[in-house]
């Protein structure tokens, strides 16, 4: 399933050129405008990549066959191809794996430079993912949004907040693996607590924090314990968790028209209750689910909306 909305579109990739562009737009941001460290052989490919692309699904959106903006997802089918996520080189998802019913990691989210003023590759993104969740039924995602640099204590405001305000209930936070920090690094420095809790001030924290993250807390994300300082590619991490059932009240009434919807619909001892009504309801298929997401991110550009039904790779890959 594609989305288009006049000249831009978002889908999942379906070529090796299509891929290689993800890859490549992930090397202008992460690498040459961030920093982050490289190899030899990413410098002279103009890639960024790791070992876990190999079955991870990239959504994408186009404008004029161009990729503008990308997200890297694995779902538990593909980590376990793998042997884990790659969350799991920074914090503990033994709690979240345990978990019944398919899960997915959300990683690697950026958007040209050019297009960051327009809010709609953003909002695009948001909708493929949706999209994705919907069809292959997530119950959880996660992931490690950043912050640029070394030193947490630069955005000590906004993750103290997030340490006062929002972690994720103890059945299921994810914590800090402070053995995996380089050994140059204070582990003292993983720490989410920074300041007390007197000095956190909301409105500064939201100032330090990144879109990406005020997206997250805007659809009830909750937060894993502690700070993974990545000194390899230049950043500190938090770990973020959404479950349907959090989803703020706002979009559960442009999703289901009740506020209240998902309300017993989280996890519970035995078979987890996957997803809720907008997928599991005959009633309520995916492309029924598809135009109520679009009039919620897609907003002002709904009318726009085309959603065109194609699956297959165009060279023969998936």
């Amino acid at each position: 399933m594609a989305i288009k909305v006049r000249d831009y579109e978002v889908r999942l990739t379906r070529t090796k050129e299509e891929r290689k562009q993800v890859r490549q737009l992930r090397y202008e941001v992460f690498c040459l405008e961030e920093g982050a460290g490289a190899t030899e052989e990413q410098k002279n490919l103009g890639e960024e990549y790791d070992a876990y692309d190999t079955y991870a699904d990239y959504m994408a959106v186009f404008h004029n066959k161009k990729i503008v903006g990308t997200y890297r997802i694995i779902d538990r089918e593909a980590a376990e191809k793998m042997g884990g996520f790659y969350t799991e080189n920074e914090f503990n998802l033994s709690k979240i794996k345990r978990v019944n019913g398919n899960i997915a990691e959300m990683s690697r989210a950026c958007v040209n430079a050019e297009y960051r003023e327009n809010g709609l590759v953003m909002r695009l993104l948001w909708a493929g993912l949706c999209e994705y969740v919907v069809k292959r039924k997530v119950a959880i995602l996660f992931g490690v949004p950043s912050f640029v640099g070394t030193n947490p204590a630069k955005s000590a405001q906004a993750i103290s907040y997030l340490y006062y305000n929002s972690l994720s209930p103890s059945r299921l936070r994810a914590t800090v693996l402070k053995e995996n920090i380089d050994p140059s690094i204070d582990p003292r420095m993983t720490q989410m607590n920074i300041l007390p809790r007197v000095f956190v001030d909301e409105e500064e924290a939201k100032k330090q924090m990144t879109p990406l993250i005020k997206g997250y807390l805007r659809l009830g994300a909750t937060f894993g314990r502690g700070v993974f300082i990545d000194k390899s590619f230049g950043t500190y991490d938090v770990f973020v968790l959404v479950q349907t059932k959090d989803i703020d009240k706002t979009y559960q009434k442009h999703f289901t028209g009740s506020e209240t919807a998902f309300a017993d619909l989280g996890i519970k001892e035995g078979p987890l209750h996957i997803f809720g009504k907008i997928i599991m309801s005959p009633i309520t298929g995916t492309a029924k689910a598809l135009r109520a997401l679009a009039e919620l991110i897609i907003r002002e550009d709904v009318n726009d909306v085309q959603y065109i039904d194609k699956e297959e790779s165009d060279d023969g890959e998936e």
